[in-house]
């Protein structure tokens, strides 16, 4: 294996600080895959989803509103790095296309109510500027082409190029807001802190960075005198060392027309490290595009607290059963209610658990408690692209509750389609986390990897294909090893923009 790589290689490698045995590690995967996850069942209402009854829900919105008077951090993490581009992906083929007007229903929709985006005065302004003419005036003209440069090309809105946090999302009588913005404001709903602090981490690109920080520090006041805050705002980046090799058809490494060994970004799981080194007790994860109006905010902020404050009742449960186990002093009674806490809270099963020693089941249970714990909500599917909540077997043979996408799932197995096949929800990405143990310690994330989580998919460069190695997953393989809760949520909580026509929605409008 060393020989595929030069000293050129191995200082360009060093210079990420990337070790170089990961990267020969790396290219062996290339060549022998990743092994599919066992299927046991589709998670759902009754087995291995939870739903809450009012009386429960109100009890956690209580348990929620008295953690929030204590001292513990509370961080609001968003990934903001992705760029815009594929919200546009109908546009940009409009504008490649002979087509001189708009022909498919997508295209039509967006002409039709363009006046309804929160961004055509900004998109107006933009015409004016280019072109001397109004956006309306411009499509008279069957100018529809010169309207979506303006609004997605550089010499107009460059939103092809933006990342979703900066777009402008939604409209309000007093003015516009970016999808950040919204984040702004439903931190504030959820996340205040006894003092009125509210903390929020942003992971972005290096080269979209400056515009965040210029964007909070123009807006970050109006929201403060708001909502009665004081927020405290940091971003991250995805950092170069979790960068993977990509190789080409024969599984060596790909080089580009220099001769120049190719890295590719390790995916959303990279941000496991980034997670990693937040210092919070407790860490809400919800994706950037996943926002709302405040008119339409209310359910998403109930909920928010249901499953927040759920999680610190089990996590009060759980250091409560750690404490008694390191102890050392605790009955067969009670080491049977933990078993029974595994099996029907945590939905973790071990086929052979009643022929453990007692030593060996008591470092069992310690072993599976003493984990981080997330709360994921769950939306019924309604045809939503996304992973999906199954009961998987470990290697360690033990079934526990697992976040899938499809492409972790072998649907040429039948056994395994019909599984993936039967599923009645999915993963909005919708977690609350906690990050620290009984005694108050961080849990070091990445030792909660699934390394074969990963996988693998074909992309191109300068015209050749190439095999990309992704990262586990951050709400897959990255954390395939906490303690995992499914419960389910209403769908109108889950209102993602994958496409720029999203924003004619009625929750978005």
């Amino acid at each position: 294996m060393n020989s595929l790589l030069t000293e050129n290689d191995l200082q360009a490698i060093a210079a990420k600080g990337i070790a170089q045995a990961q990267i020969e590690e790396q290219l062996r995967c290339f060549a022998r895959g990743f092994p599919f996850p066992e299927i046991t069942a589709s998670a759902a209402v009754g087995k291995g989803i939870t739903t809450l009854s009012k009386d429960e829900q109100l009890a956690c919105i209580q348990t929620w509103d008295e953690y929030l008077l204590k001292s513990a951090k509370i961080v609001k993490f968003t990934p903001a790095s992705g760029a815009a581009s594929r919200m546009f992906k109908h546009l940009y083929e409009f504008i490649d296309s002979p087509a001189e007007v708009p022909t498919t229903p997508m295209e039509k929709q967006f002409f039709e109510q363009i006046n309804r985006f929160a961004f055509y005065e900004a998109l107006d302004a933009a015409c004016l500027a280019a072109e001397a003419q109004p956006v309306d005036e411009l499509l008279r003209r069957g100018r529809y082409k010169t309207v979506v440069e303006a609004l997605v090309g550089n010499r107009g809105l460059q939103y092809g190029q933006l990342p979703k946090g900066l777009l402008l999302f939604h409209r309000y009588p007093q003015g516009v807001r970016t999808a950040i913005e919204e984040h702004l404001a439903e931190g504030a709903m959820y996340a205040k802190n006894r003092t009125g602090d509210v903390n929020l981490h942003f992971t972005v690109s290096p080269e979209h960075e400056d515009l965040f920080a210029q964007c909070i520090a123009q807006k970050v006041g109006t929201y403060e005198d708001k909502f009665s805050v004081r927020y405290h705002i940091t971003f991250s980046r995805q950092k170069p060392s979790t960068d993977t090799i990509a190789a080409d058809a024969d599984n060596q490494p790909f080089r580009d027309a220099r001769g120049r060994l190719v890295f590719r970004p390790g995916g959303h799981g990279a941000l496991i490290e980034n997670l990693n080194d937040i210092p919070a007790d407790i860490v809400f994860i919800k994706n950037i595009d996943n926002v709302v109006p405040d008119s339409l905010r209310y359910s998403t902020v109930v909920y928010k607290k249901i499953l927040a404050g759920l999680l610190v009742r089990l996590q009060q449960l759980i250091f409560g059963y750690l404490r008694l186990i390191d102890s050392g002093k605790y009955t067969q009674r009670q080491i049977e209610d933990i078993i029974h806490f595994l099996h029907d809270t945590l939905c973790i099963r071990r086929a052979d658990i009643k022929h453990l020693e007692d030593a060996d089941l008591v470092l069992y249970l310690r072993r599976k408690l003493h984990r981080p714990l997330r709360i994921c909500g769950m939306v019924r599917n309604e045809g939503e692209p996304g992973g999906g909540p199954f009961l998987t077997l470990g290697r360690d043979a033990v079934i526990a509750p697992q976040i899938l996408e499809s492409s972790q799932i072998d649907l040429d197995n039948p056994q395994q389609k019909a599984l993936f096949d039967q599923g009645t929800h999915f993963n909005p990405v919708d977690l609350v986390c906690a990050l620290r143990d009984h005694e108050g310690k961080p849990y070091h994330l990445p030792d909660y990897v699934d390394p074969d989580a990963a996988f693998i998919s074909l992309k191109s460069k300068d015209g050749r294909e190439l095999k990309a190695l992704e990262l586990p997953g951050l709400w897959n393989g990255a954390m395939s090893d906490w303690n995992t809760v499914f419960v389910e949520v209403p769908i109108e909580t889950f209102n993602p923009v994958k496409t720029v026509n999203d924003l004619l929605r009625p929750e978005h409008q």
